[in-house]
């Protein structure tokens, strides 16, 4: 059952809500089911200036660290899909819905724009904050506008120019600022069509990830490589990682899925400290084959003892 809303939890275990179900512990974790009491949450947490804190959403792009985050970590998911058709025929929906089901939600009724983010997990704040999409395709094409809450509480709409999206990037990712509500431009497609794409989608994703009940993971690790790099033409991550040999590959707990190479999985007992030497591992292979300096996709949270040289995100 979900949390009720605005739960505090002193003391939490950040790993049951990761999708890699790996890292320690928060100081105290609280739940958000609105943008409402998502703003009253970060509003307590501009009065306590001595108290780091974070935002996560479904954490299906997070790495925890072993040692857990010594602050308050706020959580904001929504179990239904609180969306409204606005009277110019966009739509508005809150950023802790689920992504894959706004992305059902405009198959079901005929919508282009966002099928590309069929069977990918997390919310639609997070996926806006990392511009995420397959097929070439990103979630800001259709975006109109957005509600963001900055650090000190205050709301604000803004445009997706004023945003820096670039590949699986945004500059939300540096401003700390969070998506409240987001609203996304469709233009009316085939429904049959995208039902059958929606099916195509879902249908690959099955033969190439691991299934998340039974595997953990967080997904592609490395981002793709852009064309303005040493491969040309954007090209998969994974296939790099495939010919230099990363299939196979395992540090401690941590393992390479056998059906995509730039997918780590965690088996019981994995550690953070296990995930990100087995990725360096993998950078590390891709460099030696290829001369090409590999991107992390993911974010982290918390520090990593005795792994030097990580990245700042790693904060």
């Amino acid at each position: 059952m979900p949390p009720p809303p605005r739960q505090r939890v002193p003391e939490a275990a950040l790993a049951p809500w990761t999708t890699f179900r790996i890292g320690g512990g928060c100081r105290e974790l609280v739940h958000c089911a609105s943008p409402r009491e998502v703003t009253e949450a970060v509003r307590a947490c501009a009065a306590s200036p001595d108290v780091p804190w974070e935002l996560i959403g479904w954490a299906s792009n997070l790495l925890v660290a072993d040692a857990g985050f010594p602050g308050t970590i706020l959580r904001y998911v929504q179990d239904d899909l609180p969306l409204e058709i606005l009277e110019d025929g966009r739509i508005r929906v809150e950023a802790g819905a689920g992504l894959d089901a706004l992305a059902a939600w405009t198959a079901e009724t005929g919508r282009e724009g966002l099928i590309c983010c069929t069977g990918i997990p997390g919310t639609v704040g997070g996926a806006i904050a990392g511009n995420a999409g397959a097929f070439g395709e990103q979630i800001a094409t259709p975006l109109f506008r957005v509600e963001l809450l900055d650090r000190q509480g205050r709301a604000r709409w803004t445009a997706p120019e004023e945003l820096g999206f670039r590949y699986r990037d945004s500059g939300l990712k540096r401003s700390g600022d969070i998506v409240l509500r987001a609203e996304f431009a469709l233009p009316p497609g085939d429904r049959g069509a995208l039902l059958a794409r929606r099916e195509e989608i879902l249908a690959l994703r099955r033969s190439k990830h691991p299934d998340l009940a039974a595997e953990p993971t967080i997904g592609s690790f490395f981002k793709n490589l852009e064309p303005t790099s040493a491969a040309g033409p954007r090209q998969a991550a994974g296939w790099f990682l495939d010919q230099a040999g990363a299939r196979g590959m395992r540090e401690g707990r941590a393992r390479v899925f056998e059906r995509h190479a730039n997918i780590i999985v965690a088996d019981a007992g994995a550690t953070a400290a296990d995930v990100l030497a087995l990725s360096r591992r993998m950078a590390a292979a891709v460099q030696a084959c290829f001369g090409i300096e590999l991107e992390r996709e993911i974010r982290f949270l918390g520090r990593c003892e005795g792994l030097p040289g990580e990245p700042e995100g790693f904060h």
